[in-house]
C-alpha cells in the first residue's frame, strides 16, 4: 500500500517540479540566467491565490487566475528590476554580470519571501482545490486534485513544446537558445525573445506555484526549498537541456516523496541536495549535458 502512495504521490509532485523546471531552464537556455527567485514567485502566486478566495471571496477559478496573474506580473518585475539593468550596464565587465545577476536575483527572492511573511504571516496557505473528492486507484485513496495537478502540469508542457516547435515565434526562441548572435543577424530582437520567455516563465510559475498551493499548502518557508529543488533539477539534467530537467524533476520528486515517507516531511530535500553534490563532482555537465 506504501508504494502505490508513494508512486501515486511522487508521481504529482514531480509533475509539478517538472513545470517549474521547464521555465526554469528555458530562461537560462535562452539569456543564461540562473533566477534565484524562482521559489519566491512560486509561493508568491499560491499565496495570491489563496488570499483571493479567503480575503476577496473569488470563487476557485478566478482566484486560480490570480495567482498565475501575480506569477507573470512577478517574472516580469524580476526581468526589469534585477535582470534587465545589470545586462545593460556599462559599469560592470561582461565577465562578471552573471555572478551580479544571480546575486540580485537571489536578493529579489528574498525581498518577496519577506513581503510574503509581512503581509500573510509564515502560517502554511492551502488553495481551495479546483477538483473536490477522493479517488481510489490501486487500493489507495487519493484525492482527485492530484491527478487534475498532474494532467495539469503535462498539458501545460505539451502545449510549450508545440509553442516552440509549431510557431514562428517558438522557433525564434529556440535559435536564439542555441545562437543568439546569429538570431539578431535575421534581423530578430533579441529584447522580444527575451520578453517572450520571461512571460512564458511567469506563466508555467504561476501555474505550479498555484497547483503546489492546493496539493501541498505553502508558506514564506517554502521559499528556499523549492528554490533549491529548481536548481538541483536543472543541474542534474544539464544546464540548458530541457529534456534532462523534465527526468530530472521526477528523480528529485520521487527522491523528496520516499524521503518524506520513509523518515520524515522535514528533511524531504536533503537526498536531492546530497545526489546534486555528487553528479557535479562525477558530472559537471548533468546526466544529459549541456545545450
Amino acid at each position: 500500500m506504501l508504494f502505490w502512495q508513494i508512486l501515486i504521490d511522487g508521481f504529482a509532485i514531480s509533475a509539478l517540479y517538472a513545470l517549474g523546471a521547464t521555465g526554469f531552464t528555458l530562461i537560462f537556455g535562452v539569456s543564461g540566467v540562473l533566477n534565484l527567485s524562482h521559489g519566491a514567485i512560486m509561493v508568491a502566486a499560491a499565496v495570491a491565490a489563496w488570499a483571493a478566495a479567503s480575503e476577496l471571496h473569488l470563487n476557485t477559478y478566478l482566484a486560480a487566475l490570480v495567482g498565475v496573474a501575480v506569477g507573470i506580473v512577478l517574472s516580469f518585475a524580476t526581468y526589469f528590476v534585477t535582470v534587465r539593468p545589470i545586462q545593460r550596464s556599462r559599469r560592470i565587465v561582461e565577465a562578471e554580470k552573471e555572478i551580479f545577476i544571480l546575486t540580485a536575483t537571489l536578493l529579489w527572492g528574498i525581498i518577496i519571501q519577506e513581503l510574503v511573511a509581512y503581509l500573510f504571516t509564515n502560517n502554511a496557505k492551502t488553495v481551495n482545490p479546483i477538483v473536490e473528492g477522493v479517488v481510489t486507484l490501486l487500493g489507495v485513496r487519493t484525492p482527485a486534485n492530484e491527478f487534475f495537478t498532474a494532467g495539469i502540469c503535462w498539458i501545460a508542457i505539451g502545449l510549450l513544446w508545440l509553442l516552440v516547435n509549431r510557431t514562428r515565434r517558438g522557433k525564434a526562441v529556440l535559435a536564439a537558445s542555441m545562437n543568439p548572435r546569429g538570431v539578431t543577424l535575421l534581423g530578430i530582437e533579441l529584447s522580444g525573445i527575451y520578453l517572450t520567455v520571461w512571460a512564458v516563465y511567469g506563466l508555467l510559475g504561476g501555474i505550479a506555484g498555484v497547483l503546489l498551493g492546493m496539493f501541498l499548502g505553502v508558506s514564506s518557508y517554502s521559499v528556499g526549498p523549492l528554490t533549491a529543488s529548481a536548481f538541483s533539477i536543472v543541474v542534474l539534467g544539464g544546464l540548458g537541456s530541457v529534456s534532462g530537467s523534465l527526468i530530472a524533476a521526477y528523480v528529485v520528486g520521487y527522491l523528496e516523496t520516499v524521503t518524506a515517507y520513509m523518515i520524515s516531511p522535514a528533511y524531504r530535500s536533503i537526498p536531492a541536495l546530497l545526489l546534486l553534490v555528487v553528479v557535479m563532482y562525477l558530472r559537471p555537465q548533468g546526466l544529459f549535458g549541456r545545450r
